[in-house]
């Protein structure tokens, strides 16, 4: 919890729902599951409420520089599946997957911490999750980027990955906020002025999983003035090549027999 809320301080409310041992006392902000606690071990070679007021649809956003970044050449990817067999993703070769199967809290389930060349943690995904939340604050908010992941469709809901801020330069909220994050979600899409913290985590069975991480940036590689605010760095980050590699990552998540 500790390096989790010193690397991705924007999430650290939902991070704190997270990562809380004692989950029964939450109401679920939308039906959906509460995880586990999370712990690290030896590295391995194989392993949010979203929407805005007008929101635009996936081929309606625009990359930060006008044109869609490109992401790493697809020979040098390769494909990592979960230690315990079940989920598989996609990411470039250069990346390491750290997933400290037998470290995992009672219950079992997937874990995958992926690193890039730099050592940053660029994702986590988690499965076997039991989620909830309870929504006491909003704030202004905004889609940067969005795609739908037909092939983790559960019960007819298919989750889309986002990539969201919360907060802005006249409501920049409490300590938690501004904030931005991407990840895959199966809430539902949020309307009107502002939403509930960042909270993505999507259905799987037997309950729920995440794949994401917050944006940070002194983790994620931004050009730009570092002094700029975050907000605006969240957006230049969007039109990266290592943001692009992220997406194509998270988006590639499948059952490992697919």
């Amino acid at each position: 919890m500790r390096r989790l809320s010193k690397a991705f301080p924007g999430l650290l409310m939902a991070a704190v729902v997270l990562f809380t041992p004692v989950l029964a006392g939450c109401s679920p902000q939308d039906g959906s599951p509460q995880p586990s606690p999370t712990s690290s071990g030896p590295a391995s070679p194989s392993a949010t409420e979203a929407g805005t007021s007008g929101a635009p649809t996936p081929s309606d956003v625009p990359s930060a520089a006008g044109n869609p970044p490109v992401s790493t050449a697809a020979a040098e990817w390769t494909t990592s599946t979960t230690a315990d067999g079940t989920m598989a993703f996609d990411l470039p070769a250069a990346w390491r997957v750290k997933d400290p199967a037998g470290e995992l809290a009672e219950g079992g389930g997937a874990f995958a911490e992926v690193r890039n060349q730099a050592g940053n943690v660029m994702a986590t995904l988690r499965t076997n999750m039991a989620t909830g939340s309870t929504c006491t604050e909003r704030y202004p908010y905004e889609i940067l980027d969005t795609a739908d992941i037909p092939v983790l469709a559960q019960g007819g809901v298919v989750p889309q990955f986002v990539f969201e801020t919360r907060g802005n330069a006249a409501t920049p909220g409490n300590y938690r906020t501004p904030a931005a994050g991407y990840g895959i979600t199966s809430g539902p899409a949020a309307s009107g002025p502002d939403a509930c913290p960042i909270f993505q985590f999507f259905r799987w069975p037997p309950n729920a999983a995440m794949f994401g991480a917050s944006y940070n940036p002194e983790n994620n590689a931004t050009p730009g003035d570092p002094s700029l605010p975050y907000l605006e760095l969240a957006k230049k980050y969007r039109g990266t090549a290592e943001y692009a590699d992220i997406k194509r990552m998270i988006t590639s998540l499948r059952p490992a027999n697919r």
